[in-house]
């Protein structure tokens, strides 16, 4: 980033917040639907395959140079962890775990962001506000998939929820990756390009994990593929066009601010549509973990700006 934010009106910041808030929230129950009738890997694959291809090529069409092998191979890396380690262990993991609370795990991203910049070189060690709250997250987590006996009855499949924490980290290694390796210029383009990479990797899991043989065009049901159609237009063109939109006019504090409104928006909507189960203890853990989260992404913002 060069550090200038383009013009925007106040109807255009609030339209594309609402859009990463809502949307991106509600993607969570639209993968709950859509796997249902719809085997995990290749609705994640098609989704992100036919998503990828139309940002591809509107960049293109928008005059975005064409990219090198060199691109190509970089962005195939990122999709492998972002797309197939990340949104593979969502869409896999709802087959299991209701999805809001399939958010609120995968919420848990700055923490490993935290991790990973604390234990890679030049070694950026955590300030003490952001050490409070991975400890407060760690005891979120505790409380949401712990064993019954603390907080009362446990909601999550504990595998579920270490696929889910284990894809929480994988996104986190693709961010990196994404971030410093050689890329298109263009955040369309690469994103595209992560997209098919990504796409192509999560049905080549599919095929090998014999979905193929299981899956029955005729058997998938109006909510599958309504969820299908919703994740490819909304969620992946819509959010993400919005996420990269914003990029550009906000500060980094205002838009990490998604972090812990999706996981809200993904309970709600869970309870409201799906009848998901709200307990007390759901809702005391998403709590603790929601603060978490806004600690350490208003912590670290606030580092940035002062060393900036």
């Amino acid at each position: 980033m060069n550090g200038k934010r383009g013009h925007a009106s106040r109807a255009q910041i609030v339209a594309a917040f609402a859009s990463i808030y809502v949307i991106w929230g509600s993607t969570y129950l639209a993968i709950r639907y859509a796997v249902e009738t719809i085997p995990p890997f290749i609705m994640g694959g098609v989704r992100f395959l036919i998503s990828g291809a139309m940002l591809y090529l509107w960049a293109r069409s928008r005059g975005a140079p064409k990219p090198t092998r060199l691109h190509w191979r970089n962005a195939i890396i990122a999709g492998g962890f972002l797309l197939l380690g990340g949104n593979g262990a969502v869409v896999w993991a709802e087959q299991f775990v209701p999805s809001g609370l399939t958010a609120l795990l995968v919420s848990i991203l700055p923490f490993w962001l935290v991790i990973i910049e604390w234990i890679r070189p030049p070694r950026r060690r955590p300030s003490a506000a952001v050490l409070v709250g991975l400890v407060l997250g760690f005891v979120g987590i505790i409380v949401l998939v712990g064993p019954s006996d603390v907080g009362g009855h446990g909601d999550v499949m504990p595998l579920g929820a270490l696929v889910l924490i284990l894809g929480s980290l994988s996104w986190a290694i693709g961010s990196f990756w994404s971030r410093d390796a050689q890329l298109p210029e263009s955040g369309l383009l690469t994103t595209g390009m992560e997209m098919i990479g990504g796409g192509v990797l999560l049905l080549v899991v599919g095929t090998l994990a014999g979905e193929f043989s299981r899956l029955d065009i005729h058997g998938i049901s109006n909510a599958s593929a309504f969820g299908l159609l919703y994740l490819i237009t909304f969620g992946s063109m819509l959010g993400f066009t919005s996420y990269i939109w914003l990029l550009d006019k906000v500060s980094p504090a205002r838009l990490g601010t998604y972090a812990y409104v999706n996981p809200i928006v993904a309970v709600l909507l869970g309870w409201a549509i799906a009848g998901e189960r709200l307990s007390i203890r759901t809702g005391v853990a998403a709590a603790i973990v929601i603060c978490a989260v806004a600690l350490i992404t208003t912590a670290r913002s606030t580092e940035a700006g002062q060393t900036a």
